[in-house]
């Protein structure tokens, strides 16, 4: 009876042992539930935590592609981040307006504070040659660098012969919608295409794209266009100072006015790319002239073009872009009235706003800016397109580029043909 009293005894201290053994190898050896959080990915590909945010690197950095129906806002508010990060980031855009015509397939990186959690970088990017940093220089503050990749520009014709219509006839040959109707625009003022083009006529188009580590940006120029029509032939060739002229040298685009209104009105703030901003006190490129005015003075687009942009920013207030070609844009901010919707075409002179003092200002004005291949300009003083000849001085340099490339045109009689049985897509 003893012994087995013992024997229970024995085997009981053994389990307590054993017991206080397992527990003091989970308190040493195991993260307390206070460290340890869940981490599952959202629907963004976000990370979400329960509790504090991880100091771990793949915790506070996390990206998301611009889907169809995304905005800004919509974007912020999933991440978790504030809207008042975003009126920061977007008043440090005021000068670019890159965030304006976020795309699907753009992508944006936020990096936060591991600590807090807070915005410290967000990353715009655009296509492989662009991308636009937006960082946290103090607590109320952030400033952009748009960082700019040349990548390679690579040539190649694309020709074709006209079988139903030169839209399609275009489209078949590789030409996007947009570089078609490029085409067209050029020769607006010597072929109605919907009625002068027949079929088996025939076009040749000398276009470069842009590639960056062998990807393509999405970024394209035509360099050289000849449409036959009968025995007629019209050309078009791109010169050094962004305009084009046919083969004779005559410039093929209507003449721009310099002012985008008439009357006389004092400037109050040149282009300058390090301009001390008069609200925030922060340098900040100033990338148009401003021109004092009464609100409601009609603003008028300075060339022929189509309306690319009509929006209402928080600090640019209302404003209206307009492509002029491929080569040029023209923007006008703080409007009090828009008159133009986007997609709409409009003439050199036709009003299209009146001005006004809306978004961030120190009073009505009208900020006007001139865009040059997507590059900011000083519209005072950039070379604007005149209805006038290649001037004699660049004549020789324009002839040599002509003859470059017709002599890659004279190379495409056999694929004209090919393309001649092409059915148009």
């Amino acid at each position: 009876m003893e012994t087995r009293r013992r024997l229970r005894m024995f085997l009981l201290c053994l389990l307590m042992i054993t017991g206080l053994s397992w527990i003091a190898w989970k308190v040493f050896f195991t993260p307390s539930s206070a460290h340890v959080r869940a981490t599952v990915k959202d629907d963004f590909g976000a990370v979400v935590h329960g509790g504090a945010p991880s100091t771990e690197e793949h915790d506070h950095i996390f990206t998301r592609t611009i889907a169809a129906g995304d905005t800004l806002s919509s974007i912020f508010d999933a991440h978790g981040i504030s809207q008042g990060d975003m009126c920061r980031v977007l008043s440090a855009d005021e000068s670019l307006l890159a965030l304006d015509v976020l795309k699907p397939g753009h992508r944006l990186t936020f990096t936060m504070n591991p600590d807090t959690f807070a915005l410290l970088i967000m990353e715009l990017f655009i296509h492989p040659g662009n991308r636009v940093l937006y960082s946290r220089v103090d607590e109320t503050n952030f400033d952009y660098e748009e960082i700019i990749v040349p990548g390679e520009w690579k040539q190649e014709l694309l020709d074709g012969a006209i079988t139903s219509s030169f839209y399609a006839s275009a489209r078949s040959s590789g030409l996007t919608e947009q570089e078609t109707g490029n085409v067209t625009e050029l020769f607006r003022d010597q072929i109605l295409f919907s009625r002068d083009m027949r079929s088996g006529d025939r076009f040749q188009v000398v276009r470069s794209r842009q590639f960056v580590d062998g990807e393509f940006t999405g970024q394209s120029r035509i360099e050289g266009v000849r449409i036959y029509r009968g025995r007629q032939v019209h050309s078009a060739f791109l010169s050094e100072n962004g305009r084009y002229y046919d083969q004779e040298g005559k410039s093929l685009a209507r003449a721009f006015r310099r002012y985008p209104t008439t009357g006389n009105h004092r400037i109050t703030s040149h282009f300058s790319p390090a301009r001390r901003h008069p609200v925030t006190g922060r340098a900040s490129p100033h990338n148009g002239v401003d021109f004092s005015m009464p609100s409601g003075t009609p603003v008028l687009s300075i060339g022929d073009g189509v309306v690319t942009r009509v929006h209402n920013h928080p600090f640019a207030g209302k404003y209206v872009e307009i492509q002029h070609g491929g080569h040029y844009a023209s923007r006008y901010l703080h409007l009090s009235r828009i008159l133009v919707r986007r997609g709409q075409k409009v003439r050199r002179g036709e009003r299209v706003a009146l001005s006004g003092n809306t978004g961030r200002s120190t009073g009505p004005h009208l900020h006007f800016e001139l865009h040059m291949r997507g590059r900011p300009v000083n519209p005072l003083t950039a070379p604007i397109p005149t209805a006038s000849s290649m001037p004699a001085e660049k004549r020789d340099e324009f002839n040599r580029r002509v003859d470059e490339l017709t002599a890659l045109m004279e190379e495409a009689p056999e694929r004209i043909a090919l393309h001649c049985g092409d059915n148009p897509g």
